[in-house]
């Protein structure tokens, strides 16, 4: 195997990689529902915010993170055009090589949607933020019922506003760029796509979540994806986790 795709696959690793400790590995998150024994009770009800609203503050992660590699590991035909299709297949071919990630810029929405790695969720008023270890990046989905930008600055994560339908948070999400993937074998994304996701908490331990891509440029119609999910991580926090640019792939290999 070629010195690019060796560094392609140890860097795909790295990027799934979840941390067995941290600063305050263990120590009690205050709120949480346990059980006699003290264990936390993941089936408790779903707390609520002072407005009713479901609160998805806390520490999550992908435990099952197959659609990280492959939005259609599920079983769903993805409907991409012949050149999407193409792109997506040479990704795939090249072992992935190419991905952002190899350049330390991250991910992008869909893929830290089913990435195994922690974030926090800080739910107040008028915003949502998402605080991600990997990349020490972050997400702002505003709630305060502006509309969506017109293009202008396209992103890697684009610009998010929610709202509530019922015990339903939907996101929706547009501005991005065409340099990021949708998933980790490459399906691709343009200037044009439109993501919307769907995040219920039916109790403590668990936010299911669904995705759905609507991008004329690159796929023949939307499609909807029902992901993992996310499930809580009790009694833990975030750690440093620093992607050092003079150790990307071009200066691994020496170029």
């Amino acid at each position: 195997m070629a010195a690019p795709r060796l560094i392609s696959a140890f860097i795909v690793v790295l990027s799934t990689f979840l941390p067995l400790s941290a600063q305050w590995v263990h120590y009690p998150t205050p709120g949480i529902p346990r059980t006699p024994d003290g264990k936390p009770n993941m089936s408790a009800p779903a707390p609520k915010t002072a407005d009713g609203k479901p609160d998805l503050s806390g520490i999550w992660r992908v435990t099952d993170g197959k659609f990280f590699q492959d939005l259609g590991a599920g079983g769903i035909e993805i409907p991409m055009l012949p050149w999407a299709k193409a792109l997506y297949e040479e990704r795939k071919g090249n072992m992935q090589k190419g991905h952002p990630s190899e350049r330390c810029l991250g991910h992008g929405v869909v893929d830290y949607d089913s990435l195994a790695s922690p974030r926090r969720i800080v739910q107040a008023p008028g915003i949502i933020a998402i605080l991600f270890e990997s990349y020490h990046q972050y997400r702002q989905i505003l709630m305060d019922g502006r509309p969506l930008p017109e293009p202008g600055q396209p992103a890697y994560l684009g610009y998010s506003i929610g709202r509530w339908e019922g015990d339903t948070l939907v996101v929706e999400t547009s501005g991005v760029n065409d340099k990021g993937w949708l998933d980790m074998n490459g399906h691709p994304q343009t200037e044009t796509t439109h993501i919307t996701e769907r995040l219920r908490r039916p109790n403590f331990g668990h936010i299911d979540l669904e995705v759905t891509i609507d991008d004329p440029k690159a796929y023949t119609r939307p499609w909807t994806i029902k992901l993992a999910g996310l499930d809580f991580l009790p009694d833990d926090d975030l750690i440093e986790a620093i992607c050092e640019n003079e150790k990307d792939s071009e200066h691994l290999v020496g170029k």
